[in-house]
């Protein structure tokens, strides 16, 4: 029979441990059958082919979540951890994703038409082929993200960052491109500013344009020149 004293000291022991852990809980764990919600936590839950329209996902933790071909038009995303998640052809039409974190994430041929992705981070993400059009791009984080032949006809960029970024064969025709965008060290090859005025870009060089597509239109910064095989061959560009 233990002692008194022994009862005693596991009893203390006890309270000890339940104390810590009410101090110091566990992370909760990824509940990948809980229904679209605020807040929800879906860390890389397989979330393909499903249909999402209109959905609270506002601060939801979406880290490696796979959305593949999963419709997504009209969702608040508002501030949602996107890190890492697969987008692959899926739709994000009317989505509010202002805020949102989108770190490495996989975006092949996905939509964001007049998506408002203001103030998002798309930072070293995969995004060949997505179609920006009509979409809101203010204060967007591009730097070093993969963007060729992406399409931002009628998009509206402001204060965009492309340091580093892959925009080979994207097309930026029809785009409103206002204030602070930045193209420093930016993969420019047959990218296209057909009728563009970039004379408030920065970090644009000669090389860079040379790369470049633009026509008699395109305005460049002060001390650049308009190459000579201005306007591209078409057949070449496609």
């Amino acid at each position: 029979m233990p002692s008194a004293r022994a009862a005693v000291s596991c009893s203390v022991f006890a309270a000890a441990v339940t104390a810590f852990f009410m101090a110091y809980p566990t992370p909760a764990a990824a509940g990948c059958s809980d229904s679209p919600g605020k807040g929800v936590n879906w860390d890389d839950c397989r979330k393909r082919n499903l249909i999402l329209k209109g959905a609270n996902l506002e601060g939801a933790t979406l880290k490696g979540t796979d959305f593949t071909s999963t419709d997504l038009r009209d969702t608040n995303l508002k501030g949602a951890d996107l890190t890492k998640a697969n987008l692959l052809k899926s739709h994000l039409d009317n989505a509010n994703l202002v805020g949102a974190n989108l770190t490495r994430a996989l975006g092949f041929r996905t939509q964001f038409h007049r998506t408002d992705l203001s103030n998002s981070d798309f930072e070293k993400a995969e995004m060949q082929r997505a179609d920006f059009a009509g979409s809101t791009l203010h204060d967007v984080n591009f730097s070093k993200a993969e963007l060729g032949r992406s399409n931002f006809d009628a998009a509206s960029l402001k204060n965009v960052n492309f340091d580093y970024a892959i925009l080979a064969r994207a097309d930026f025709r029809g785009a409103d491109l206002n204030s602070g965008i930045n193209f420093s060290s930016a993969y420019l090859f047959l990218t296209r500013f057909d009728g563009q005025d970039l004379s408030n870009a920065s970090g644009l060089t000669q090389g860079q344009i040379e790369l470049a597509c633009g026509d008699a239109e395109t305005n460049l910064p002060a001390g650049l020149e308009r190459p000579s095989s201005w306007p591209c061959d078409d057949d070449a560009v496609n």
